[in-house]
């Protein structure tokens, strides 16, 4: 096994079996980057669920199939800003890693709120507008780990979003998109199960095909848990959270370039 990086061009990509990972440098070069992954004969994920999952619209999808998502609002550009009712909001990019271009707002900044909104589109994305839900406060943002399509582990991150944070859409990802994680291991409630199951069996009846690593984000509601992202390009596993979870995805892979070499003509 050997480490490489996507766009190098002295790569020659003829591997049993690439694997993504850590390509957190690839939202502001979206376009270049899902044409490589189309050049790759041997891509885990596969190449058209990474164009679905890089743009964070997929979420209309998994509504529309009934599971459960944070609600949000998707607003187009040259759209207007539409807020919830009541309660604080984050406004983000649809296309993007980490905590960049995220902001949250109180009912009191619509301006800033606007403003930032349009540093999004002038980007020329979509925006995504969500209720800052409380409980994550108390609680914090559940992550159920899959490893090929079986369920691994879970852990709990802390919010990351305190109020009046607004992080820029056009900042470095290379120091702005690490915001320092307070990550615990957890276990995840049948409620969390159920729910990280129905996504990752949409994935599966979308695709036809169970992915090698995946990771359900989940938020606390007041009526349950509610999807907030489905990571399905390069999430952060946090192996060392999930006792021989590291040894699972391991023995996961070999078998994985095992089976797809017994297939090789």
């Amino acid at each position: 096994a050997e480490w490489v990086v996507w766009d190098d061009p002295e790569v020659s990509w003829h591997h049993d079996l690439v694997i993504v990972r850590s390509t957190w440098d690839y939202t502001p070069r979206r376009t270049e980057f899902l044409t490589w992954t189309r050049s790759i004969a041997r891509l885990a994920n596969p190449a058209p669920v990474l164009a679905w999952n890089s743009d964070k619209t997929y979420l209309r999808d998994l509504a529309a199939a009934g599971v459960p998502i944070v609600a949000t609002e998707f607003v187009e550009p040259g759209q207007a800003l539409r807020t919830p009712a009541v309660g604080d909001y984050v406004v983000k990019p649809s296309v993007g890693a980490g905590s960049l271009g995220a902001g949250r707002f109180s009912q009191g900044e619509t301006g800033a709120a606007s403003a930032h909104l349009e540093l999004l589109h002038a980007a020329g994305r979509t925006a995504l507008v969500q209720p800052y839900l409380s409980g994550i406060d108390a609680d914090g943002e559940r992550a159920l780990i899959y490893l090929g399509g079986q369920f691994s582990h879970a852990v709990t991150k802390a919010a990351m979003l305190p109020a009046g944070a607004v992080h820029d859409v056009h900042a470095d990802a290379s120091h702005e998109l690490f915001v320092e994680e307070r990550i615990t291991a957890a276990t995840a409630t049948p409620d969390e199960r159920a729910l990280a199951d129905r996504a990752m069996a949409e994935v599966l009846r979308r695709y036809g095909a169970r992915m090698l690593y995946a990771r359900v984000d989940l938020l606390p509601g007041s009526a349950g848990p509610a999807v907030l992202e489905l990571e399905l390009i390069e999430p952060s596993l946090f192996l060392s959270h999930g006792s021989g979870s590291a040894d699972r995805f391991a023995e996961l892979i070999a078998t994985t370039v095992a089976a797809l070499a017994g297939q090789r003509p």
